[in-house]
């Protein structure tokens, strides 16, 4: 299983590279434009945000570092550019390979915490986990690039962004 798992998130990665290459064309100015009531109001932010979930459930909270978690600072976001986003990607991907090989053997294995976290469930499993937030990517994926969209910035109209077919 570890080697399916291994193989979805490297397309996952793919297709993240993709949506990078995207967005390196569009203004910074767009990428920290707002856009009331969506995603987490700019490209830039939603996009942080998805890191910013990866190490809070793969490294926090199932590597057992609650007490070490950190969202990104509001000031770097404003701040920060695709490069930057990239960077933080590039430690997601190491969070998700030590995530991988740590449970690579134990994916129903219930994941104990203290207490329950903003009603998520106290004992989710690892393989619970890694589908959250790798859906949870491709939903603010979606939110990011009608956010473009609406921002004069239009999406390819191929199937590039998938990543998996090109």
């Amino acid at each position: 299983m570890l080697e399916i798992l291994l193989q979805q998130y490297n397309w996952i990665s793919s297709a993240r590279q993709n949506l990078f290459a995207f967005l390196e064309e569009i203004p910074p100015q767009i990428l920290h434009q707002t856009v009331p009531n969506f995603g987490h109001g700019t490209i830039i932010r939603t996009h942080i945000h998805v890191a910013d979930c990866y190490r809070f459930w793969l490294e926090s909270f199932a590597l057992k570092k609650l007490s070490e978690h950190k969202d990104t600072f509001l000031q770097e976001i404003e701040h920060a550019d695709v490069k930057v986003v990239r960077g933080k990607f590039t430690e997601v991907d190491e969070i998700v390979q030590r995530f991988l090989h740590v449970y690579c053997d134990r994916w129903s294995e219930p994941i104990e915490q203290e207490a329950e976290w903003q009603g998520y469930p106290k004992t989710p499993t690892p393989l619970l986990l890694l589908t959250h937030v790798e859906t949870h990517e491709f939903h603010h994926k979606g939110q990011i690039l009608m956010m473009a969209k609406q921002l004069g910035c239009p999406p390819p109209t191929d199937d590039r962004l998938g990543g998996l077919f090109t």
